[in-house]
């Protein structure tokens, strides 16, 4: 488990081999800031369709929030939606975010 603030310094970035999204960092600080709330977050490395259905079992989740890339259909068809997984095989009740520009 890495809380946020470790996160979001470059030198634990580099540790980890992770690259997080500067604008999504800075919306949640922003957010657990406001609401008071400690934000720690937990890598997991492989399948992302697996990885997310067993953090749901794992840390346990209440509910899960994805995002959706947005996909063409053809890429959706050979890469497969991990979102679209998520849904169909998460034990916690799971909301897909559209992207910004879908």
């Amino acid at each position: 488990m890495i809380p946020l603030t470790e996160l979001c310094d470059p030198n634990i970035m580099k540790k980890y081999g992770t690259k997080p999204d500067p604008d999504t960092l800075e919306i949640v600080k922003s957010a657990a800031t406001q609401k008071e709330v400690v934000v720690i977050l937990k890598i997991f490395w492989g399948d992302p369709r697996d990885k997310l259905c067993e953090a749901v079992d794992n840390i346990p989740l209440d509910h899960l929030i994805v995002g959706n890339r947005g996909l063409g259909k053809l890429k959706r068809v050979l890469m497969g939606s991990v979102s679209k997984y998520v849904v169909n095989n998460s034990s916690c009740p799971v909301t897909v975010v559209k992207h910004g520009d879908a």
